[in-house]
């Protein structure tokens, strides 16, 4: 077959965005605790900053409450402030060992904020997508310049790598539309 793209390293890529993606929304909070949303949490211990899943275990073992047991006795009050300054809105309560976070209610304003950051995060997700695109395309046409490939070889490419993008592209859409569904909920 005559050289083009590397198709499973375009899919990778695409799929990279894609999990990125997944990862960003999964750390939105719906009114429902999910261990996720304390995943942008940095916690400063040992002389260096760590994500809070390093130093303690989070569970939730409440609907709407998320507890962090904190594994060495000297990094309570630690974990406690890389909480309260992550500007999450949560105010844990210290129980030994342990932390409590209750969940507040959203509110429609709230709601409303996190469905745009959504969006924001799926924009970012199309926009990695479509670099991916533009390389594959780069890549192509630099092929068929080179002699590599043909005219019609281009062409052909060029329309796969177009339907791997709008799929890649329709997944996100997708994801979002479930998120923003999931966020809007009363």
């Amino acid at each position: 077959m005559p050289e083009g793209v590397d198709f499973k390293d375009l899919h990778r890529r695409m799929d990279g965005a894609v999990s990125a993606f997944k990862q960003d929304i999964a750390a939105l909070r719906t009114g429902r605790a999910s261990a996720n949303l304390l995943d942008p949490v940095h916690v400063d211990a040992y002389g260096a900053s760590m994500p809070i899943n390093q130093v303690a275990t989070v569970s939730v073992p409440e609907p709407r409450m998320i507890s962090v047991s904190v594994w060495d006795q000297s990094l309570v009050q630690a974990v406690d402030r890389a909480i309260r300054e992550a500007n999450l809105g949560f105010n844990p309560i210290m129980e030994g060992a342990t932390l409590r976070i209750p969940l507040p209610e959203l509110n429609e304003e709230r709601r409303k904020e996190l469905v745009k950051l959504a969006h924001q995060y799926a924009e970012n997700a199309r926009v990695a997508a479509r670099h991916v695109r533009r390389d594959g395309m780069e890549h192509l046409k630099k092929a068929q310049k080179d002699g590599q490939i043909s005219e019609d070889e281009l062409r052909v490419q060029s329309e796969r790598v177009q339907k791997m993008t709008d799929e890649t592209i329709a997944t996100i859409d997708k994801l979002l539309t479930g998120k923003e569904a999931e966020i809007m909920q009363v």
